[in-house]
């Protein structure tokens, strides 16, 4: 049986990227991410999956997710109000949408899995799942879920890398 990881990667194609990791994103918290995290956004993050979806990598996450923790501390936000990693416990924001969709994993527990969640702008909602992030994007890109307000994918997936 095939992991999400490989399903993943099928769907994708191969990471262009070298090994890279979040240790450095990991340190700077105080966190230690999850495993899919690990690999899913250091294999792909820092890409646009199909000029729609992009995923935060070593490169971006640390930044963006210091952005979204201030903005959500300040109170700026009326759906997004649990904290944002660097704040202890919070959310990780681990990626957007072209829509402006904000991607984020919610921590379950000490030791439980992070599950998918959401705040879907042209909605104006907040959206959860039960979903990991492995078995999220699997189902998203393979169109069996989200289909209301994620796009009809292609089926060769189009990578572009951050500029950055």
């Amino acid at each position: 049986m095939s992991s999400s990881f490989d399903d993943l990667s099928q769907i994708l194609g191969r990471s262009p990227w070298p090994e890279r990791t979040l240790a450095g994103v990991e340190q700077a918290w105080g966190v230690d991410l999850p495993a899919d995290v690990h690999r899913v956004l250091s294999s792909y993050g820092d890409l646009m999956i199909d000029d729609f979806l992009y995923l935060f990598g070593p490169l971006t996450l640390e930044e963006k997710g210091d952005w979204m923790s201030g903005y959500v501390k300040r109170g700026e936000s009326r759906l997004i109000v649990d904290p944002v990693l660097p704040e202890p416990a919070g959310m990780l924001h681990w990626g957007q949408t072209l829509d402006g969709d904000r991607l984020f994993l919610v921590p379950q527990g000490p030791g439980e899995r992070w599950t998918v969640s959401a705040f879907r702008r042209n909605w104006g909602d907040w959206y959860e799942t039960s979903l990991p992030l492995e078995e999220w994007l699997v189902g998203t890109l393979r169109g069996n879920i989200e289909t209301d307000w994620m796009p009809e994918w292609p089926k060769v997936h189009e990578l572009v890398a951050d500029d950055d």
